[in-house]
């Protein structure tokens, strides 16, 4: 007779609703939440730093300094670490900017204003070219993701304010990835 060990069946739990993993021997929930992706917009001066990605989704494609929180990190930290990973950039972080959700892939992202403290930055394995650019040099038809267009539009909108909520997805416009 084969055992089952662990989650290993769809099945609503009592109490609860909707399906989730479930071990038929022991009960075991297995919950699957949301990821949550940490960055920065990243000035020197009046430029903005971006990385071409070097890997899929959107291989090719102009972005934020960004990716997945590790598991035990705080999120000022992760967002800093994606910065030297994808950049070898070190920045100084000074506010939350914005917190976008996007619910078709199950993603939180918590963006960070932040400033470059020289301009010193390399491409990191998962960047093709790591640039400063001035706003009206963006190459706003090969930006990767809406939330990248979305964070560099709060972030000109809040300039150096210091007394400002941080931002979330603009009204009527959906993130798709």
């Amino acid at each position: 007779m084969e055992r089952k060990i662990g989650p290993s069946q769809r099945a609503i739990p009592e109490g609860d609703d909707r399906e989730r993993l479930i071990c038929p021997d022991c009960g075991f929930v297995q919950y699957e939440n949301p990821k949550i992706v940490v960055g920065s917009v990243v000035r020197f001066e009046d430029r903005f730093l971006m990385c071409r990605r070097a890997i899929m989704p959107r291989r090719g494609f102009w972005t934020l300094p960004a990716g997945y929180l590790e598991l035990n990190e705080a999120p000022i930290d992760g967002a800093r670490r994606e910065a030297w990973e994808e950049a070898r950039a070190r920045i100084d972080i000074d506010a939350l900017l914005a917190v976008y959700d996007v619910p078709r892939i199950s993603q939180v992202q918590m963006i960070w204003r932040a400033r470059l403290h020289e301009p010193v930055f390399a491409p990191g394995p998962e960047s093709l070219e790591v640039k400063l650019f001035a706003w009206d040099e963006i190459p706003w038809d090969d930006i990767a993701f809406p939330t990248v267009r979305w964070a560099l539009h709060h972030a000109v909108e809040i300039g150096a304010r210091t007394d400002f909520a941080a931002r979330t997805n603009p009204p009527d416009e959906t993130a798709t990835g």
